[in-house]
């Protein structure tokens, strides 16, 4: 399958406009042996001035890549055991970012199954912990250039996306009002309750 990797210049400036950009792109993995790919089906932004994001009280070391240029991989650690992989999404010194909520595996199953367990497919990376761990994304892949050769990347789309929904973000309790989950209306691979699909 092959695949042309995106340019920074076809990233929007904004994390909003990056979050609905991405839905339909693909994310490719480079694993020894060979690759993981998905094609992103829904996606949360994190904007500047947002009391969600974890760039609203400035730069730390911890945030610094939400602060890089567009196009960069953003990776934390939460609850004690899941990583989150982000894309930052605004000009270099502007804080704010994309998370990757689902994917839609389409190359390199066996790769997730073997890091996922034993789950369906559907399952593989439907929720951003699940995508992270059916990726192999980890703190090495902190600030990765996500428009550059290497161990993670963007890639266009492979097919148009569908109709595009919008949302409040899910688990979240600050600035919860926020209309900025993006998805795949109607895509089995979205996570949460068949009503956030729609």
């Amino acid at each position: 399958m092959r695949l042309r990797r995106l340019l920074r210049t076809e990233l929007p400036v904004g994390s909003a406009a990056l979050a609905r950009f991405l839905i339909g792109k693909t994310v490719v993995r480079a694993v020894p042996g060979g690759r993981m790919l998905g094609r992103i089906v829904e996606t949360e932004a994190y904007l500047p001035r947002d009391a969600a994001s974890h760039a609203f009280n400035g730069m730390t070391r911890r945030n610094r890549v939400l602060f890089m240029q567009r196009g960069h991989a953003y990776v934390y650690f939460i609850y004690g055991n899941h990583f989150m992989l982000n894309v930052s999404g605004e000009e270099e010194g502007i804080g704010g970012g994309v998370l990757l909520r689902a994917l839609e595996p389409l190359e390199g199953l066996d790769f997730m199954q073997k890091l996922r367990g034993d789950v369906s497919v559907r399952d593989l990376a439907r929720g951003p912990g699940r995508l992270a761990q059916a990726l192999k994304v980890d703190l090495r892949l902190q600030a990765v250039d996500l428009c550059a050769a290497g161990p993670l990347w963007l890639g266009a789309p492979l097919k148009p996306p569908g109709r595009i929904g919008r949302s409040v973000r899910i688990g979240i309790s600050k600035d919860a009002h926020r209309r900025l989950r993006f998805y795949e209306r109607g895509n089995a691979f979205v996570s949460g309750p068949a009503a956030l699909r729609e």
